[in-house]
This record gives structure tokens, C-alpha cells and sequence, in this order.
């Protein structure tokens, strides 16, 4: 394999990797604690995460329990959920906080993968960035000497493969995860 290749595939992996933790925070109609992996509770005088000031747990497909360890900041967890608008139903239930996820309507489902495409084509972007340096790298090595002609059309025709791999495991991701949010 090419160093220049080499150099630079841990940020196909990364592009990737990003992908599948960003879609994962989108709402399939089940409960899924990714979801709040995002809300940012004020307590205590700074913003901390939901999981580290209380226990989360599924109670079944439709809700969610949360448990703030320290039962005086409970309205604090409830407006940050609130105010992370995630499109759930919230109720104090005193000792803790339930999360109800709402049925999804065709038209929320539509939305979504409409989301989950747009946060697809940002991590094709990604790949096609660290694609285009690989490129230039290469084309340097050719123009310094560094590498022959023949040595570059074989490094471009690997640099071609490796990108498609990446763009079609992207593509299998998003379309394993748009089965999950359109399944109803």
C-alpha cells in the first residue's frame, strides 16, 4: 500500500466512525438512551452531561427513566430535556423523570431521513477533503521525484478503491439505519 495512503486512512475510519455516533442520536420510534446523549444540564453552577448527574435506563420500547442522583436538581434535569427539544413526552414523576417517545407519523419519519442524508452527505464531504489531500500528496511525490509516473496511477487507482469502500460503508450504515427509522 501507498505511505500516502497510509498516512491519512485513520481519517476515513474517523469520518466514519463520527457518522455512525452522529446518526445515532436520531429517533427510530423505539426508546434509545443515544438521544440524550446530547442534553446539557445546569447544576451545580456549570453545564454537565444528563449521565453523569443521574442513571438512565429503558423501561421499555416507548420510555425512558431517569434518575438524577441528587433529587434537589430534578427540575434542572427536567428543563434541560425540555429544552433539548428532542420531540419526546416528559413527566416528573417526583423520584424521577419519565420520557415517553411518541409514535412516529410518516411525515416525522420522511424528516428524519431526510436528516440522516444530510448528515451522510457531510461525512462524504469529509472523505472527499481527506481524498483530495491524498491527491496533492501524491502529485507533489510525482513532481519531486519522490515516486515514478507508473507508481502514481497505481497509488490514485488504490486512493480510488479505498474511497469507494468508505463511501459504500456509508452508504450500507445509512441505509440500515433509514430501515430502522421507517419500520414501523
Amino acid at each position: 500500500m501507498n505511505q500516502y495512503l497510509q498516512a491519512k486512512k485513520g481519517e476515513f475510519t474517523k469520518a466514519i466512525d463520527f457518522f455512525k455516533k452522529d446518526i445515532a442520536s436520531l429517533r427510530t420510534g423505539r426508546a434509545n438512551l443515544a438521544i440524550l446523549e446530547g442534553v446539557q444540564v445546569e447544576a451545580y453552577g456549570t453545564k454537565n452531561s444528563l449521565s453523569s448527574l443521574s442513571s438512565l435506563s429503558v423501561s421499555d420500547v416507548k420510555s425512558l427513566v431517569i434518575s438524577p442522583w441528587d433529587k434537589n436538581i430534578m427540575k434542572d434535569v427536567e428543563k434541560a430535556i425540555v429544552a433539548a427539544n428532542l420531540g419526546v413526552g416528559v413527566v416528573n414523576e417526583g423520584d424521577k423523570i419519565r420520557i415517553t417517545v411518541p409514535a412516529m407519523t410518516e411525515e416525522n419519519r420522511r424528516e428524519l431521513v431526510k436528516r440522516l442524508n444530510e448528515k451522510m452527505e457531510k461525512s462524504r464531504i469529509t472523505i472527499r477533503q481527506t481524498r483530495d489531500e491524498i491527491k496533492e500528496a501524491i502529485a507533489k511525490g510525482e513532481g519531486e521525484k519522490e515516486i515514478s509516473e507508473d507508481d502514481k496511477f497505481r497509488f490514485m487507482k488504490e486512493l480510488d478503491e479505498e474511497v469507494g469502500r468508505a463511501n459504500e460503508e456509508l452508504k450500507n450504515i445509512r441505509d440500515k439505519k433509514e430501515e430502522e427509522i421507517m419500520t414501523i
